[in-house]
């Protein structure tokens, strides 16, 4: 499995706009969001293992997240094409199958994940209120077979900081995961040089 970094884009940033399908075929908006103290963009898909070995115990995390008004959306944005275990009806499943507490969006013109910078698999920004990048980087030091406990510290001590109105540490730590599967013709636009 490949080792891609989160690209860790400005702090400060504005959260890009998106209006994208959900598993249902509803159209999700960012501005769906306002309202809430701080909102979780996850960029993930079916089946990047770094991925799989979150899933259960983000969907707890993200369920106490949740409890405390953090808004939680997910993006897959891998190539469906190259990919079908990605596509739409795979993550239908998904979202069924594993009880997913976040509504899953498919990105099928990769150009969310483009205006998000975003990386890898999974890749977590964290918003405050205003919809201004407070974190990106990794959940925790877990990694599949590094035997570390899936706590969600990293991630859970920015929003502990933006629910309180503080800032979150500045020296914040990369995710790691799958790369995103581009496609072609997104790997001849404004994708990052290392791709």
């Amino acid at each position: 499995m490949a080792r891609t970094p989160s690209t860790m884009s400005a702090l400060g940033t504005q959260a890009p706009d998106f209006a994208l399908p959900d598993t249902d075929g509803r159209i999700v908006r960012r501005d769906d969001f306002s309202g809430a103290p701080a909102l979780i963009v996850l960029f993930t898909c079916n089946h990047c293992p770094f991925v799989v070995h979150v899933r259960d115990p983000l969907s707890e995390l993200v369920r106490g997240w949740s409890a405390r008004g953090v808004a939680v959306v997910a993006i897959n944005s891998n190539d469906a094409a190259a990919y079908p275990q990605d596509g739409p009806a795979a993550m239908a499943e998904a979202k069924v199958r594993f009880a997913l507490p976040y509504p899953y969006l498919f990105d099928a013109s990769q150009r969310v994940a483009l205006a998000y910078h975003a990386a890898c698999t999974p890749d977590f920004f964290l918003y405050d209120k205003d919809f201004r990048l407070a974190y990106r980087g990794q959940l925790d030091a877990s990694r599949p077979g590094n035997e570390v406990p899936i706590s969600g510290s990293d991630l859970g001590s920015a929003i502990d900081a933006v629910l309180a109105g503080d800032a979150p540490m500045t020296e914040q730590r990369p995710s790691m995961g799958c790369n995103i599967k581009w496609r072609e013709e997104s790997l001849a636009g404004n994708v990052p040089a290392y791709f």
